[in-house]
């Protein structure tokens, strides 16, 4: 039997430079309402709850995107989200994740973005990579079509990551013997992803992740 080649990856710092999170508030920011940029300071205060763990990550992320964000009309968030894309693009995308996602696409393989980031702006730069699919955390939505801060479901990280995976793959119909996947990520948190995937690969790896790999055995790929 033929198996579906996939390859899989993480965005930021995997496909990226830096982390996108705070990037796009930042833009969003100056595009929608620059007076939001006063409130900075207060990301702090949000952060240290994260430190102290009054609060978890998923919070953390709402609380910031309330509050540099808000509830904008959707062309208008659209539009930054685009710009957005445009900067990303520009500056953000490492070269050799460039090469690699061309050589998977060369292969055949069937190409997926897995990311704790938004999939608001996560979606629109994975396409102008050429990513046939993406995975990343989803928002609320309310009557007025308005994107939320509120996370809709799970924040896709770590362990959340492949129960996503696992749940799109249930939505494509595909099984887990009749696939063959390639997953590329730069942090151990993803490491339940990559000793469930085909072939593991440490991309720019930091320290934990390296020494993780390196006891393994898989890949490590250095596009920095």
């Amino acid at each position: 039997m033929t198996r579906v080649a996939l390859a899989i990856y993480d965005m930021d710092k995997t496909v990226t430079r830096k982390a996108t999170f705070t990037a796009f508030l930042l833009h969003a920011a100056r595009r929608l309402n620059p007076l939001r940029l006063a409130l900075i300071p207060v990301t702090a205060i949000y952060g240290l709850g994260y430190a102290l763990k009054l609060i978890d990550r998923a919070r953390l992320k709402e609380l910031n995107y309330a509050l540099l964000i808000g509830r904008p009309a959707p062309e208008r968030l659209a539009a930054a989200v685009e710009s957005f894309a445009d900067a990303q693009l520009d500056s953000n995308i490492l070269p050799g994740a460039r090469l690699a996602i061309a050589a998977d696409k060369a292969a055949g393989r069937r190409l997926v973005l897995a990311t704790a980031s938004y999939r608001l702006y996560a979606a629109t730069i994975a396409q102008r990579l050429g990513f046939d699919d993406v995975i990343g955390t989803l928002q609320q939505v309310d009557a007025k079509g308005r994107t939320l801060a509120r996370i809709d479901g799970a924040n896709c990280y770590g362990a959340a990551k492949q129960d996503m995976i696992l749940a799109w793959l249930r939505e494509q119909g595909l099984e887990r013997d009749a696939i063959h996947v390639r997953f590329y990520s730069d942090h151990v948190s993803d490491a339940v992803v990559h000793r469930w995937a085909d072939e593991p690969v440490a991309a720019n790896p930091h320290r934990p992740l390296l020494d993780l790999a390196k006891a393994e055995g898989w890949e490590v790929a250095e596009w920095k």
